[in-house]
């Protein structure tokens, strides 16, 4: 039942997780933050128009066709987009799967269960009429992140077609944790408004494991989670926006003070 505004200007969260920060920060209007939860963000239904008009019994609906895979489709998914093409609804969703979180569900006995938000998602291929495992009964009761190594750098970048109150084109997360010698170690990288759940760009964190980050690993990278992308007829420029979005996260993640220079 956190809001939106109190978890993004809380001193804990700007402090250990900046980057949920920033996600929290840029959702929204100051007036829906103010009101709104993180879990109810968390759980919210997709924003595809044709689910959301009267006029169209899409797949989700219980229909025979999703009309977004041939129609306006320029903000929907690029990834995992057949036979349903949304996109996931949640910014915070894009940081919290990067940091590992986990969530607590309790039913109507008490009774609660933990399990990882990545995998809490369900993409259309498993159901095409939920976007989550909640069950019957069941009620969002808790959100956990990992406590995190001092080594452990974050970053989240989002683009939208206004700077304010606006559901972005693309958000990107990258959690890095380098090594004495800057060598990565451990990677995550998310991509948000790209397909029906939170994308993990699998290929991308590969390229990094293992590598000293500069310039030539966070374009190979960048490259890299792209990997399997499909796009609609009006959505193709998401490529292009994602590959620039993922490079500057993980250059800025590795080095935060050169993140001025990005170009």
């Amino acid at each position: 039942m956190a809001t939106l505004a109190s978890l993004a200007d809380h001193p804990m969260v700007k402090e250990r997780y900046p980057a949920l920060a920033d996600a929290l920060r840029g959702s929204a209007s100051p007036q829906i933050r103010n009101l709104a939860t993180l879990g109810g963000n968390l759980l919210q239904r997709p924003r595809c128009w044709y689910f959301r008009s009267q006029a169209f019994h899409c797949l989700r609906k219980g229909g025979g066709h999703c009309f977004a895979i041939a129609g306006e489709n320029q903000y929907h998914a690029i990834f995992n987009n057949m036979p349903c093409a949304i996109v996931h609804s949640s910014t915070a969703a894009t940081v919290l799967v990067a940091l590992g979180a986990t969530i607590e569900l309790t039913n109507a006995r008490g009774a609660t269960r933990q399990l990882l938000l990545e995998d809490f998602f369900v993409p259309p291929e498993r159901d095409l009429q939920r976007e989550n495992d909640l069950q019957p009964q069941e009620i969002l009761t808790a959100i956990d992140l990992p406590k995190l190594p001092p080594s452990l750098r974050m970053t989240h970048l989002r683009q939208g077609e206004k700077d304010s109150f606006d559901w972005p084109l693309a958000d990107v997360a990258v959690v890095l944790n380098l090594g004495a010698d800057s060598i990565c170690r451990r990677v995550a990288i998310v991509l948000g408004a790209a397909a029906p759940v939170p994308h993990r760009a699998k290929a991308a964190e590969a390229v990094l494991m293992g590598r000293r980050i500069d310039e030539e690993a966070a374009r190979e990278a960048a490259r890299a989670a792209l990997d399997g992308a499909t796009p609609l007829t009006k959505n193709a420029y998401k490529l292009p926006l994602f590959e620039t979005l993922v490079r500057r996260a993980i250059l800025q993640a590795a080095a935060p003070e050169t993140a001025a220079k990005l170009h």
